[in-house]
């Protein structure tokens, strides 16, 4: 029988709730991590084929993965639509955690990563081709310590927003 939408979910396994970092542990647990550090983030709202694949060719750049999760309210600047995101922050954290692709996942309540980011101090910044790398301030702020920054190919015709509308059936 499915549960009603404000049923409390089942409690997370301990080898994932280890990969949802509060952000005032991030930097001790970064630390530690296998360098190294890539670093991307986003609202991974579904999870899709281009997620995944974005996801494991991130991990694939250093030692580990650390994804920058926008929480609700942060996602809700982004202009995706005033039901957006569908899923919860903490089941969108756990869904990322579950991935192998992913060593650490860290919310963040503002509309860009870039407090994040300097908290965090990563290796290397990665996004999808679908931005421009160059003109981000992302880029910039984590050549100042040295980082470098790279775009990943962006999966055509994979995206939560042309899912959704498909879904509504209005696509």
């Amino acid at each position: 029988m499915p549960q009603p939408a404000h049923a409390t979910p089942a409690p997370l396994p301990d080898a994932l709730q280890a990969k949802i970092c509060p952000r005032a542990r991030a930097p001790a647990v970064i630390a530690r991590l296998p360098r190294p550090v890539v670093f991307t983030n986003g609202v991974f709202d579904i999870l899709h084929r281009g997620h995944v694949s974005y996801l494991a060719n991130a991990r694939a750049l250093g030692g580990s993965l650390v994804v920058g999760l926008n929480a609700d309210a942060s996602a809700r600047m982004l202009g995706k639509g005033p039901e957006r995101p569908l899923n919860p922050e903490d089941d969108r954290a756990a869904v990322l955690a579950a991935l192998q692709s992913v060593d650490l996942v860290v919310l963040f309540e503002e509309a860009t990563p870039l407090a994040l980011l300097g908290e965090l101090r990563p290796d290397v910044y990665v996004k999808g081709g679908d931005y421009d790398i160059e003109s981000l301030a992302e880029t910039a702020l984590v050549r100042t310590w040295g980082g470098r920054a790279q775009a990943l190919p962006f999966v055509e015709g994979r995206s939560t927003t042309s899912l959704v509308q498909r879904i509504r059936g209005s696509a």
